[in-house]
């Protein structure tokens, strides 16, 4: 499903038709490790389920036609902010390895990439803060982009809120990974999910989001949600 002119949304990642750019956001490697260190025991499944996904995002890209010459991950690849954990190392340079077969890779810098850059050395990857892609910017989002960026841009595509929705029936209730489009400064806004599968994410409809590019709300955003397959929700203001 398009979310906007020459952007599609598979699955987990956003397609750039006229740039043949896979982009995907928020992976969190390591995330079971750094509950395990803080005494929450937690099945090591995330990483194995992962790979199984994007493979699938990219088997599809492949079957129909859509070329992919560039990976740009949004920020927040692995998860500990002041280190790198041991099962860090191992995963991510795994999934790195996996992605290069396809394409060039990007990697925006997140709030959790404090210390990437050995890694992104190790794998000769690109590690910036923003990419700007004909008038379409790339950035994490925990911070404003810098002025000169955002002169050139038309659409701005950004994670770290990991968006989600809870959707509520009689008194059952299912959150799910969604994606936001909305405007912010004259431009059109797109906020992606997590990748990071053990958890669905930040309740847009109930919980307070971070990003100074969002502290004017969303009530008047759109929500795509991405479960069996994209369902457009309408705005979250219409949404109980």
């Amino acid at each position: 499903m398009e979310i906007h002119p020459a952007i599609e949304i598979i699955d987990l990642a956003l397609y750039l038709q006229k740039h043949q750019a896979l982009v995907i956001s928020d992976v969190h490697i390591g995330y079971e490790e750094a509950l395990q260190k803080s005494g929450v025991l937690t099945p090591r499944f995330q990483f194995a389920d992962q790979m199984k996904r994007i493979r699938r995002i990219l088997a599809f890209c492949k079957k129909t036609q859509r070329r992919i010459q560039h990976i740009v991950i949004t920020g927040d690849l692995k998860h500990e902010f002041g280190t790198i954990s041991g099962q860090e190392w191992r995963e991510t340079l795994q999934f790195l390895d996996m992605l290069s077969k396809e394409g060039s890779i990007t990697l925006i810098r997140g709030n959790h990439d404090t210390i990437l850059g050995p890694i992104a050395q190790k794998r000769n990857v690109v590690l910036q803060d923003a990419l700007l892609l004909g008038n379409i910017l790339i950035i994490h989002g925990n911070r404003l982009p810098a002025a000169e960026l955002l002169k050139q841009a038309k659409v701005i595509i950004m994670g770290h809120e990991h968006p989600a929705i809870t959707i509520r029936e009689g008194g059952r209730a299912e959150r799910f990974k969604c994606y936001l489009k909305g405007s912010w400064k004259r431009k059109t806004l797109i906020v992606q999910p997590s990748f990071m599968l053990v958890i669905e994410g930040t309740d847009v409809l109930a919980e307070r989001l971070l990003s100074p590019l969002l502290q004017h709300g969303v009530r008047n955003f759109e929500v795509f949600v991405a479960g069996d397959r994209v369902y457009r929700f309408g705005r979250v203001k219409d949404i109980k």
